[in-house]
């Protein structure tokens, strides 16, 4: 794997080394880290590098103003809680009216902050959604210093052996740098015998025809005198 960088939010470029895992999920790429932070890999080393980065918004419900004005509500609990805290802090002796009143005053501008929110967006945006970035699928780096040992953790340390290529089929011309086979030739067919064809009987009358002698003397020669 190629080695890889990364733009912080400051401005500046870190390595983030080489990639010794792939994971679909990122709790898996989590669990991987571990593992490798538990192997005594330096966690300075260590990156989790997510691809092909995508934004799913999942639209929750339609929003109205009854629904601005809850989330408001709830949200001005929070800004009255502090406003109330900080008088609390800044004179102890209040009585709890005060802090009530408060109290009600921060939810009070939290609607009226949400009311006015939805009023200006509301012909853009009518429904209210969570936003949340995910991606395809998540490597785990190691710096150049630490592969090794982070290989092995991960139990990654041999790579599968490549599939042997094909031979070249018999029909193409021989390739360069590829060593090709000889092949057996075809064994010849067996030889069968030729069939015995008997001779035609002879005719009732004619002289039976003697078969020639191997010697090659014909029926009618004779050696010596009588």
């Amino acid at each position: 794997m190629a080695r890889m960088s990364m733009m912080s939010g400051m401005g500046r470029q870190f390595e983030v080394g080489e990639t010794v895992a792939s994971f679909k999920e990122y709790d898996a790429a989590q669990k991987a880290v571990s593992r490798l932070i538990a192997a005594e890999v330096p966690a300075a080393d260590i990156a989790i590098v997510g691809t092909a980065l995508r934004s799913v918004e999942k639209v929750t419900g339609r929003l109205g103003y009854a629904q601005a004005a809850w989330s408001g509500a709830v949200n001005g609990v929070l800004l009255g809680l502090l406003f109330a805290a900080m008088v609390v802090i800044w004179t102890p002796g209040l009585p709890m009216s005060v802090f009530a009143g408060l109290l009600l005053v921060g939810i009070a501008f939290g609607m009226l902050f949400r009311l006015i929110a939805y009023a200006l967006l509301r012909r853009r945006r009518d429904f209210a959604s969570v936003m949340q970035v995910s991606a395809d699928h998540y490597e785990v780096t190691v710096l150049p210093r630490s592969v090794a040992k982070a290989r092995q953790a991960l139990g990654a340390s041999s790579a599968p052996p490549a599939p042997a290529a094909a031979p070249p089929a018999a029909t193409e011309p021989p390739r360069y740098g590829v060593r090709v086979e000889p092949t057996a030739p075809p064994a010849a067919p067996a030889a069968h015998p030729e069939p015995h064809v008997p001779s035609a009987p002879a005719e009732p009358g004619a002289d039976p025809v003697a078969p020639p002698r191997p010697d090659g003397e014909g029926p009618g020669d004779t050696r010596g005198g009588a």
